[in-house]
């Protein structure tokens, strides 16, 4: 019924939009007051990439495109960019040519946080493009990066030494410990072969992936470990994008596309994805000896349709204690597949209500984000798309399946303009509820020749979670805060890399520089980090674990999760803000082998080891004190 509704819909607004005027929007970002955010400029068909029409530009009072400009003097300072200071900008990311003529070089790379040499802190994995004279073999290929936490607030790239350069054109990543030793490993998303690094366990890494079977060989993105079989053992998805042939590149008009899909608001464009050929998605059973066997079929993953996947999340979305499979899709359906418990999936994507927007249109999905706003116990999902579109926001209703909510929530017109990547639901202010991350950039060069109220490079966005999840706040892009960068935002990962209690962002922009993105919010809210360790019968990194911590009253959730935001992987280490309470009341752990547990939490600010069976066990992160101290010293060294 539920499919048979949005069927319906989808034809009733089919039907409007082929008589519907062009939205006309003013300087404030607010659409007009006679206007619907379905009323579009009929196109057909609309181009490369899904949009929801064509919209006035939306501009500040310096007459700035809003993504670029929108700049307050005065207001909260809430994060930093301390890269530079860090040591991180002496790596540079680079992606094809400057000019963008080719899909191939426009998509960019994720980011992962892991802690390699298990010394408590989080260390930075930085994937790169490449160069067609490097497919070629006649120049070097740009390096991806490992950043090495050196505990100070700086980190050292060690890359070279530990083996992890990738020397191909990458995409995404995705850690998981697949072989149970203790030791995070690496999976690097390509064009061309994927690599697997497992981890030596001395600071190097090996590629494993012809061994164990998992390189496959076209365009790979956002990849997610999950133990789907519940094996205790991490399996292995992989989404495709788009099947490219480089010697047969789709230019307009040519037997690879056409035309029609090389356009952007009317102006030649780079062409795609619609209008190419899709990649399949995989899905790697993991056979407890270093190989892997590719099940996609046999499990109902593999993708007949050839959507064009990008970010990938294993998480359990019902509560039954299986984790289900979330996919993004670009300018086609999403997928959310449900886990039988049998090794297989059913394809909820449509009943579910995730497939499409609540206009029964399908956007243009990139990153993901996952994650209880709510603080209800279920996840709610966020994902990125278009200019020219709104971020839907997707609130979970349990039996009810999903709705999209974003124009009810207030946050669906301030991001028409903006071309959401990375995307993820953090606690910057540790006071309890879940705030919307947004890393944006444009994939057309051209669109800062036109006077369409949006650019190449975008400002982040940040929604302040308010009234207990009712709605969001903008908040504002205060000159010289991290919100106020204007940068061709893409991957990103978000997490603890200060041991401070803040959760911090490293964005990895195309052809550029990373960011750091240091919280520096002023609260004094109180915090708890997890690190959590699998029995015989869970992964070993608890990756698929669901941890509910309640404290003053407020029960939250927080999942042990690989993959996401946009191609990349973020802190592992559940992290709790509690607001100004000074105790937590209760910690239930519901570990991927189907036991739960209590577990007493002695008191808060700073990181616990918590091992399955055992409770809270002795651990590498360092006492309170001392990781305090080591903050306040990288603080000092940041300013």
């Amino acid at each position: 019924m539920k499919y048979l509704r949005r069927t319906i819909l989808l034809g009733i607004l089919i039907s409007e939009s082929l008589a519907g005027p062009l939205v006309v929007a003013q300087e404030t970002g607010k659409l007009s007051p006679s206007s619907t955010q379905d009323q579009t400029v009929p196109t057909a068909p609309r181009g490369g990439s899904a949009t929801a029409g064509v919209f006035a530009a939306v501009k500040d009072s310096e007459l700035r495109p809003i993504t670029a400009g929108g700049f307050v003097q005065e207001g909260p300072v809430i994060f930093k960019d301390v890269a530079k200071q860090a040591g991180l900008t002496g790596w540079h990311h680079v992606m094809g040519t400057p000019e963008k003529k080719y899909i191939l070089e426009t998509t960019g790379s994720g980011v992962a946080l892991l802690d390699y040499d298990n010394d408590g802190w989080l260390d930075i994995y930085m994937v790169n493009g490449s160069t067609y004279d490097a497919l070629k073999g006649t120049a070097d290929p740009p390096h991806a990066a490992l950043f090495h936490n050196n505990h100070d607030g700086t980190f050292t790239d060690v890359s070279a030494k530990a083996g992890v350069t990738n020397d191909r054109w990458g995409y995404g990543v995705a850690v998981g410990d697949y072989d149970n030793d203790g030791w995070p490993d690496i999976y690097v998303s390509n064009f061309g072969k994927n690599r697997l690094y497992h981890n030596n366990h001395d600071g190097t890494f090996t590629d494993v992936a012809e061994k164990a079977g998992v390189t496959l060989g076209n365009w790979s993105t956002g990849a997610t470990f999950g133990d789907y079989d519940g094996d205790g053992r991490l399996d292995l998805f992989v989404p495709g994008y788009v099947h490219y042939d480089v010697n047969h590149p789709p230019d307009p008009g040519s037997e690879a596309v056409g035309l029609v899909y090389c356009q952007f608001r009317g102006v030649n464009t780079l062409c795609g994805p619609r209008g190419l050929q899709g990649e399949a998605d995989h899905l790697f059973h993991n056979n407890g000896d270093g190989t892997f066997t590719d099940v996609s079929e046999k499990a109902g993953v593999s993708d007949k349709a050839r959507y064009y996947g990008f970010t990938a999340v294993f998480v359990d979305i019902n509560n039954d204690g299986e984790v289900d499979l979330v996919v993004t899709n670009d300018s086609s359906p999403n997928y959310l597949y449900m886990n039988n418990g049998d090794g297989t999936f059913e394809d909820a994507s449509y009943y579910s209500g995730f497939a499409l927007n609540q206009q029964g249109r399908d956007q243009a999905g990139m990153g993901l984000a996952v994650g209880d706003y709510l603080n209800n116990g279920l996840v709610d999902l966020y994902t990125g798309t278009f200019s020219d579109d709104y971020k839907p926001l997707f609130r979970n209703g349990g039996d009810q399946g999903f709705t999209e909510i974003s124009p009810e929530m207030g946050i669906a017109e301030v991001t028409y303009p903006f071309l959401t990547w990375a995307t993820e639901f953090i606690d910057y202010d540790n006071d309890g509820w879940k705030d919307i991350f947004l890393v944006n950039g444009h994939v057309y060069p051209q669109v800062d020749k036109y006077d369409w109220g949006t650019s190449y490079a975008q400002r982040p966005l940040l929604f302040h979670n308010v009234d207990r999840g009712k709605k969001f706040e903008v908040m504002p892009a205060v000159i010289g805060s991290g919100l106020a960068e204007v940068i061709p935002g893409r991957g990103a990962a978000f997490g603890d890399l200060f041991n401070d209690g803040k959760i911090d962002v490293v964005i990895n922009s195309m052809d550029h520089v990373p960011s750091l993105m240091r919280n520096v919010n002023p609260d004094h809210h109180h915090w708890v980090g997890l690190k959590l360790i699998g029995g015989p019968k869970s992964p070993r990194d608890a990756v698929g674990a669901t941890v509910y911590l309640t404290a003053n009253g407020l029960r939250q959730r927080t999942d042990v999760l690989s993959g996401g935001s946009y191609e990349s992987s973020n802190d592992q280490r559940p992290h709790f803000g509690i607001g100004d309470a000074t105790a937590v009341d209760s910690v239930e752990i519901h570990w991927p082998s189907g036991s739960v547990e209590h577990i007493t939490i002695p008191t808060v600010d700073r990181f616990f080891t918590i091992q399955e069976g055992k409770g809270v066990v002795p651990g590498v992160l360092e006492e309170p004190a001392k990781a305090k101290a080591n903050a306040e010293i990288s603080r000092q060294k940041m300013h």
